[in-house]
This record gives structure tokens, sequence and C-alpha cells, in this order.
């Protein structure tokens, strides 16, 4: 059996760490979820507005992000963020409504996992709302111990110590991560241009394209 962490998810998409300039990929992914989602990810209702400024490069300097991407866009991420105190950190995981329940928590946990012990990391705290079954179920899978305060949960995860084993096993992920990125560029470039100048259906009936199909037609 091949490593799980290089292996494509059943549903086609791949997990990959985000490099530095993918920031908008990821606050794209933010303004996707649903109200349900963002709630769950946010532990409350959040405007377009914050999620924009919470997504900014400067908000999310030291943080670790990981994505599950399908062709090129960003469906789902994780985040790991160290806290001030020696030994711990805290994570927050986030998915769109058609991925959810299809194993993407699980990959994106297991990455955030390993970096946290390479990083000697002891306690990953996660914090979510009580009715959160998805994240309470995921975070049972990890062994966490929930902890219920005023309606949210808060789930705790130790990590074991690093090993040159476990060190070299996110080093190789991360060159492979890499490569992905790099290969995921020409596809996002498209989604780009598409976006800027619309559908097909849409340029051809715009007046300047209108111009064009005639003179082709004319030629």
């Amino acid at each position: 059996m091949g490593d799980p962490m290089h292996e494509p998810l059943i549903s086609g998409g791949v997990v990959r760490r985000l490099q530095v300039g993918e920031t908008e990929l990821y606050r794209q992914h933010l303004l996707r979820l649903d109200a349900e989602s963002r709630r769950n990810r946010f532990g409350g209702a959040v405007s377009d507005e914050f999620i924009r400024r919470y997504s900014g490069p400067c908000a999310l300097n030291g943080a670790i992000i990981y994505g599950f991407f399908v062709e090129g866009v960003l469906r789902g991420a994780a985040e790991l963020r160290l806290l001030a105190r020696a030994g711990e950190a805290e994570s927050a995981i986030s998915v769109e409504r058609a991925w959810q329940s299809r194993g993407v928590g699980t990959a994106l946990l297991e990455r955030v996992l390993l970096a946290a012990r390479n990083r000697k990391i002891e306690h990953l705290h996660m914090l979510c709302l009580a009715e959160n079954r998805r994240m309470k179920q995921l975070a049972r899978k990890f062994d966490a111990q929930l902890n219920f305060q005023s309606g949210s949960v808060i789930g705790e995860l130790k990590a074991p110590s690093p090993t040159p084993i476990s060190v070299m096993r996110e080093l190789v992920a991360d060159g492979t991560d890499l490569a992905a990125a790099i290969l995921d560029v020409p596809a996002q470039l498209a989604k780009q241009l598409e976006h800027s100048n619309g559908s097909p259906e849409r340029r051809a009936r715009e007046p300047r394209y209108e111009r064009l199909m005639l003179v082709d037609n004319w030629r």
C-alpha cells in the first residue's frame, strides 16, 4: 500500500500545502462556504468582509495551511497556528459542502498532525460548535479529548515526539506539494481568465464578440 499522503483522494482531489502567494485561493475557498459551513468554521455567522480581512496575507503570517484541491481549485483547508505558549498550537478545518463526508477532513488533519509533531507541538487545540457533528467525529477519530464549554467543544490532540523519519516525511511531502502547486498554475490561470472574460456563451452575446463572429463568418 502506498503512502496515503501522496495518493489522490477517492473524490479526485489532492492534499498539499499552500505556497507563498496562494492566499487568494484560501480567501476564495472561505468565501464559497455556505452559511452553515461558515458558522462551523468560525464559530458563528461571519460576513464576506470579515473573511477578506481574516484571509489577508498579513493576517495569515505564520500560519501553515494545507489545502484539498480539485482541478486546481481549493475545496477544503486546514490551518495550523502556533500559540504563544511553547508546545501548543490551534487548528481549524473547512470543507465546502459538496466535498464534505468524503474523507477530506481526515486527510487534511493527518497533514496538520505531522506538521505539529515535527514542530514539537504537544497539545493541538481544535475549537468547534457543540452541534458540529462532523468535526466532533473527526476529533474522536484521532483520539482527541473533547471538553464541552458554553455551547462549544474544545478538542485536544497530543502529538507524538518528532523522529528523523517524521521529519523526512514532511520534507518529501513539501517537495511534492511544491511540484503539484507548479502544475496547478495553468489550471488556476485558465479559471481566472474565464472568470474575467466570462463564459464563451456570454462572450458570444456581447456586441464586440458578435462583431468578431460576423467578421469571421464573412471570411
